[in-house]
Order: C-alpha cells, then sequence, then structure tokens
C-alpha cells in the first residue's frame, strides 16, 4: 500500500487504492484544511509533491480549473484531488486558519482613499533582509505564499496603527500616515515600526518549522512633505506619495545595512515624537543620492 508522508508535520500514513491525499490524510489524523469539503472548488487544500510526483495520477478538470491558471507547475496539486500508486512526500502549503484567510482573501480589492493633496506625512519603508538566498533555497510558489504571509501580516499591524499600506516592492513595502488623518502621524508611524518587529519575531515559528530558516527586517522612517496623488491607469490606479521624501525614506531604511541596525528614523521624525521614544543618535551618513550628510536615529524604545 503506497505511504504519503506529510511536511512539515514529519507523519506518514497508507493510502489505500484509489482514495485521495485529503481522505488518506483524514484517515491518519493529519489535520489537512480544506474549505470547500473536498470538492475542487477552492486552493486551501494546496500541497507540494516534494517526492514521487510519478506515483500522483493527472490533475482532474475540476483540479485543472482551480489550480491551472495560478500554478502551472505540475508539482503543485489539490489534495482532494489527487491519488497516488507509489510512495510520495507532499508538503502542505496551507497550515493553518492564519493561512486560510490568507488564501480566501487574496484577491479580494481594496477600497481606495480619497482626497489629492501636498502635506505632511510620515514614510514608513520597509525590507526584508538577505532574502534572495531564502528564496533560492524554496519552490518558487512558496515565496509567493511567503511573502504574502508576511505582507499581511505587516499591512494588518499598519492598519491597525492608522496608516495604509501604499506599495509592494519584491520583498519591501511603503506605508504612509496621516494621508487622510495627521493627528500623531509620526508617533503612530514609530509605533508601528516596534510593533512590525514584534510580528515578525512571531512570524519566526512558521518560518522555522516550514522551512528551518528565519529572516529578520530592516525599517526606516521620514517624517515630510510629499505630493499625494492618484497614479497609474485605467482600473489600475493608486493613491501614492512622491517627492524627495520618499527617496529620503528610502535611503533611511537601506542605511540599516551600514548600521547593521533594523529599525532608523530621520531627525526630522525625532523632532516630532521625542517624548516618546528612546534613540540613539548614529555618526552621520552620506545617502546614496544625497549631497548631504544626515544623523540617523536608531530606535530603541517607544512608549
Amino acid at each position: 500500500m503506497p505511504r504519503i508522508r506529510f511536511l512539515p508535520d514529519e507523519k506518514s500514513v497508507d493510502a489505500a487504492p484509489g482514495i485521495t491525499i485529503l481522505d488518506a490524510a483524514r484517515n491518519g489524523g493529519v489535520d489537512h484544511e480544506c474549505t470547500c469539503g473536498g470538492n475542487g472548488c477552492c486552493t486551501t487544500c494546496r500541497l507540494l509533491i516534494v517526492e514521487g510526483l510519478r506515483f500522483c495520477g493527472n490533475r482532474t478538470p475540476d483540479e485543472e480549473k482551480v489550480l491551472g491558471p495560478l500554478c502551472p507547475d505540475p508539482s503543485i496539486r489539490l489534495a482532494c484531488q489527487t491519488t497516488v500508486s507509489g510512495d510520495v512526500t507532499v508538503r502542505r502549503l496551507v497550515i493553518d486558519e492564519e493561512d486560510n484567510r490568507l488564501v480566501n482573501a487574496l484577491f479580494a480589492g481594496a477600497t481606495p482613499i480619497s482626497g489629492v493633496s501636498e502635506r505632511e506625512v510620515a514614510i514608513l519603508f520597509a525590507d526584508i533582509r538577505d532574502f534572495t538566498p531564502f528564496s533560492e533555497s524554496i519552490n518558487s510558489y512558496d515565496v509567493l505564499h511567503v511573502l504574502n504571509r508576511y505582507f499581511h501580516r505587516m499591512a494588518r499591524v499598519i492598519e491597525r496603527h492608522g496608516g495604509y499600506v501604499d506599495n509592494y516592492m519584491g520583498d519591501g513595502l511603503l506605508a504612509l500616515f496621516g494621508v487622510e488623518d495627521s493627528t500623531d502621524a509620526a508617533i503612530r508611524s514609530v509605533r508601528a515600526g516596534r510593533a512590525m518587529l514584534e510580528e515578525i519575531e512571531r512570524f519566526q515559528p512558521y518560518l522555522e518549522m516550514m522551512y528551518k530558516r528565519r529572516f529578520r527586517i530592516g525599517i526606516g522612517i521620514h517624517y515630510g512633505r510629499a505630493v499625494i496623488g492618484v497614479l497609474g491607469a485605467c482600473n489600475r490606479q493608486r493613491k501614492t506619495a512622491i517627492g524627495d521624501a520618499v527617496n529620503l525614506a528610502s535611503r533611511i531604511e537601506g542605511a540599516n545595512k551600514h548600521f547593521k541596525t533594523s529599525f532608523l528614523i530621520s531627525e526630522d521624525l525625532l523632532r516630532k515624537v521625542d517624548r516618546f521614544v528612546k534613540a540613539r543618535p548614529l555618526a552621520p551618513l552620506e545617502l546614496k543620492g544625497k549631497s548631504s550628510r544626515y544623523t540617523l536615529y536608531e530606535v530603541l524604545d517607544v512608549r
């Protein structure tokens, strides 16, 4: 009888002839996600065939309809539709309720915000440190899934502090505070940055369990004037910020690599929040694309 080894569970179960991987998992006590009840209508039972793809039957019409446009890679399968004729090793890609919510909400649209103006805002950049080696060590579909899960967590933190994610750039993001409500935008952005670092620590057990790896992030925030306007064409428009303040915030985040820090802010921002923030001044640094040297501050504590 074929054996199915499930990762990250490290549990093996027998698969009777003709039954699906999902049914074998349930019979063997593996808690496999499946929102649609095993009818091939969702992707929450998605898995990666790590070993033994030749022992898996062809995709069913329902499976091809759901996965075909998104995952042409034949090693990505739906557990509820796949049967096996020999020993296989699979890795579940949706392992808990957070993954489930993310898959269901991934393509949901966001409500655009209103108003266009030039104003003072807090601009936060965040970037995953040394993500390239991490991404090269895992399947490309897993890279997208990890990034979406990471972005989902970070966006919730940012929104909880009254900001919104303006843009995603590879493994980085840009968030704005004070576009719609300028009240306490500066300190809200710093508190969001601190909460993001705390959230990434809560994310580490998932990364270690699934991929035996961890990653760190760098955060940089600046407070300054930016032009807030709608950018894009047709149905791909979004409200964004442009101007030197945005470029400076990006350079501040990048300076974390030079100083081997995780959280830096500008002097302009510190002036707004110095009553609430404990920060350490660093040696003046000439930032890329800037003619002047800037004194940046490492955030040590926030209240």
